[in-house]
């Protein structure tokens, strides 16, 4: 599909709009807020629609040369594992506290 028509181009971006408007207004699980990380699910969106065909095959309903299921399936896995991703590193990257370095305190013993 490197070669692909307008209308596999407007189904690709539909099916990433979509999905990244179900991932960020309706689940509400993201990374930032605003739009500007709502675009951005939208392009990977469509990355990951346009990649799906070629990773999960070619099968079930096709409409202009897009396979359908896989293109929503392909959408759905850029979107998770980008998120998923920022999440992760936000949290191994993030500054920990310092852990208290006092003695230990033992009982006596009775």
């Amino acid at each position: 599909m490197i070669g692909m028509s307008f209308l596999s181009f407007l189904i690709l971006l539909g099916i990433g709009v979509i999905v990244a408007a179900v991932y960020h207004f309706v689940l509400h699980y993201r990374f930032l807020d605003g739009y500007d990380s709502f675009f951005a699910k939208v392009a990977l969106g469509w990355l990951g629609a346009w990649l799906g065909s070629p990773v999960f095959g070619y099968w079930w309903y096709q409409f202009e040369s897009v396979y359908i299921v896989p293109a929503i399936l392909g959408s759905i896995t850029a979107v998770l594992l980008n998120i998923v991703a920022w999440k992760a590193l936000t949290k191994v990257f993030a500054p920990t506290p310092a852990a208290d370095k006092s003695a230990p305190q033992f009982k006596a013993a009775a």
